[in-house]
């Protein structure tokens, strides 16, 4: 199985960050000094990605901005020799016609914004990729479940998923557990799932997460999908209508994950990131150190 597209949903408001995200999008807040877009773009790309595709919104156009050259700042760089910074920035910008951007005209959920990107995507398999999820890791959550899909039957789908407790299940997509694959211990085969179950009616404490690789079928069935939990089309229920076509794979991925759409994620997020860097680690620990009166 051959995964060469993926799709990132960009389309959100952020409201769970707000005021932060009411001229910013989210997906454009910092993580250290590099935007949450740049790291899952370079998760996708670490996983043999070739064609980004992002699904926006109004107000989103500063994130086609940061794909693209500045030749301003390119010139301004040159001109100071800053040979370094001029790197940095080359490494991280996708080649031309890599990356595809389309609108999702209105808010109806993540089954929808996936659903816009049907005509882009084609008649093959993809990945979806949520910006505000991040997996700290190498190699990274996309690149584990990619290398786990060449083992699999062509037709299969996989999704990533991570422990919960057991009491708020009802607040996440949950799988129930089938047979364990044969080579990955990691990996099992998805027998049911469910949106948000009522308390006490979750099969398993395994819930879905921001990473999954689809096959081009769940596009039929989003395309007649009805709204679901939050009056939105979820991408989960589509799920659930597929399996019954196609099998599912779990992936219980190896890394720390941050909810960077929350605000106490994202501040744990740029603690642990700045943690894991060489030129900030020191200087980081002695200051919460001292915050924290040790």
């Amino acid at each position: 199985m051959k995964i060469r597209k993926a799709v990132f949903p960009v389309a959100g408001l952020g409201t769970r960050v707000l005021p932060a995200t009411k001229a910013m999008p989210k997906e454009m807040l910092t993580i250290v000094d590099r935007p949450l877009i740049q790291y899952v773009v370079d998760e996708a790309r670490e996983a043999g990605i070739e064609h980004f595709i992002f699904v926006t919104g109004r107000n989103k156009g500063v994130i086609e901005d940061h794909f693209d050259r500045m030749f301003e700042l390119d010139e301004t760089l040159k001109g100071r020799n800053k040979t370094a910074e001029m790197e940095q920035l080359a490494s991280s910008q996708p080649g031309a016609g890599d990356t595809s951007f389309t609108r999702q005209q209105a808010p109806l959920g993540l089954g929808h914004a996936v659903w816009c990107a049907r005509h882009i995507v084609g008649n093959e398999p993809f990945a979806v990729v949520l910006p505000d999820e991040l997996v700290l890791n190498s190699p990274g959550a996309l690149k584990q479940m990619v290398d786990i899909a060449q083992s699999v039957d062509a037709k299969s789908n996989l999704v990533a998923v991570e422990e919960v407790p057991v009491e708020l299940t009802h607040q996440y997509g949950i799988c129930s557990i089938g047979e364990r694959h044969p080579t990955h211990t990691n990996a099992f085969s998805v027998n049911g799932m469910v949106e948000k179950p009522p308390k006490g009616t979750a099969p398993s404490n395994l819930s879905i997460t921001g990473r999954y690789i689809l096959q081009p079928e769940i596009f039929k069935i989003l395309e007649t999908q009805e709204r679901g939990a939050g009056g939105e089309i979820q991408l989960t229920d589509a799920m659930i209508g597929l399996a019954k076509q196609q099998p599912f794979f779990g992936v219980k991925f190896e890394g720390e994950r941050h909810d960077c759409g929350s605000k106490a994620g994202f501040l744990r997020a740029n603690i642990a990131y700045g943690l894991r860097r060489p030129d900030l680690n020191e200087t980081l620990r002695a200051d919460m150190l001292r915050y924290l009166g040790q």
